[in-house]
């Protein structure tokens, strides 16, 4: 205590994970993009409520990780240990809730997996849209010609496209900026893209022209789409499709025509390293390109 250094637990060892989750919940969540993190805070919360912060070992921890292994997949549980560690973190630097250190550093995390490669195959966009719905159809063809994620395509409304620039300005979800934490950026639009929107146009009824109307207004969120994709891609016969995949295709797409900086801004990612998470050619398409 002379030295300084003294950090007093009798707020954590009042303070359950259980309080601390909730607290994060009623001041955090709502700001935050996307409507993933409900759940991860729901497990964490299952499984580590009711232990006060002070009493959260590292032990605690890797059990809960060991456990949850068992039902979900690595990079959940990483999720789910990173948003803990941050939440701690919170605790000490803003609620006056703190520990000496955060037990989650102590915890080694899940190997990332092999990022996905999936891209559409041979006639799958053909048999999709035979299967589903138009709207379901305007949205994926859309997806591809942008490569835009699923809630950026969502939030975008008319006023936010200029057909004749061939540009589309992406704001992100419920205009809190896109996922790397810019206001906004710029997509440039191929001619399929606009022919999409003119079709668009063309069936959507008056209320939906409006400069202020979603343009893609039939689903609020990512989560309502989600089932209503995985509906089209039975019907349709096709296996492991995510609509996120659609984002690596448009990515894959652009590549062969636009330098990796413009790239970057197109897809909206900061370090172009992560391009290459995107971007998946096909060897006998390059195969075509050599003498």
């Amino acid at each position: 205590m002379v030295r300084g250094v003294y950090v007093s637990t009798k707020a954590a060892e009042a303070a359950t994970v259980a309080v601390l989750l909730q607290k994060y919940r009623d001041d955090e969540l709502p700001a935050l993009r996307g409507k993933g993190w409900g759940p991860a805070l729901n497990a964490l919360e299952d499984g580590l409520g009711k232990y006060s912060l002070a009493a959260l070992s590292s032990k605690a921890i890797a059990n809960y990780k060991i456990k949850r292994l068992k039902h979900v997949g690595n990079e959940t549980v990483r999720k789910e240990l990173n948003l803990l560690e941050r939440i701690i973190d919170l605790a000490g630097n803003e609620w006056g809730i703190k520990v000496p250190a955060n037990p989650c550093r102590e915890v080694k995390r899940p190997k990332t997996g092999d990022p996905r490669t999936r891209r559409l195959e041979g006639g799958e966009m053909e048999r999709l849209l035979k299967a589903c719905e138009p709207r379901v159809g305007w949205l994926a063809r859309f997806a591809v010609e942008t490569a835009a994620r699923l809630g950026e395509l969502l939030a975008v409304e008319w006023k936010d496209i200029d057909t004749k620039k061939r540009v589309m300005i992406v704001r992100g979800i419920e205009k809190r900026g896109t996922k790397n934490g810019d206001a906004s950026r710029e997509v440039p639009l191929t001619s399929a893209a606009v022919a999409v929107l003119s079709e668009l146009k063309t069936d959507a009824k008056p209320a939906h022209k409006l400069p202020d109307a979603r343009v893609f207004h039939w689903w609020k969120a990512s989560d309502g789409f989600t089932k209503t994709w995985r509906r089209a891609c039975v019907e349709a016969k096709i296996d492991d499709l995510r609509f996120h995949d659609l984002r690596h295709e448009g990515t894959s797409r652009l590549a062969e025509h636009l330098p990796l900086l413009e790239l970057a801004k197109a897809t909206g990612h900061k370090d172009p390293k992560m391009i290459m998470r995107y971007y998946h050619p096909r060897a006998e398409d390059s195969a075509k390109k050599l003498p």
